[in-house]
């Protein structure tokens, strides 16, 4: 089974900065994209950003230039540095993985909340 564990998540003022951490752990044989995505209340999920193993990144416009995603492979480990953000990056923000055989999996949710 495979486990992940956000942490980081909290009450930013706008302008802030906020780090978000997710640790994959379990049957994992290689890890070929690790993402962050978010829900805010009445929306849909969408992408915030994606690291493949190799580097490449994506970013959702909104996030362009104020949101970092990096990853650790040695520690199985991916991170979402925020950097002025804004009361509309407030959601609930989910790790995901996907591992080879295209198998997908969730993190629980960490909440980040970004007061004007």
């Amino acid at each position: 089974q495979v486990q992940l564990v956000e942490s980081g998540g909290g009450l930013v003022q706008a302008g802030g900065s906020r780090r978000l951490s997710c640790a994959a752990s379990g049957s994992i044989s290689s890890i070929i994209v690790m993402g962050w995505y978010r829900q805010a209340p009445g929306k849909q999920r969408e992408l915030v950003a994606a690291i493949a193993s190799g580097g490449f990144t994506n970013y959702a416009d909104s996030v362009k230039g104020r949101f970092t995603i990096s990853r650790d492979n040695a520690k199985n480990t991916v991170y979402l540095q925020m950097d002025s953000l804004k009361p509309e990056d407030t959601a609930v923000y989910y790790c995901n993985i996907v591992v080879a055989g295209s198998n997908r999996f969730w993190g629980q949710g960490t909440q980040v909340t970004v007061s004007s």
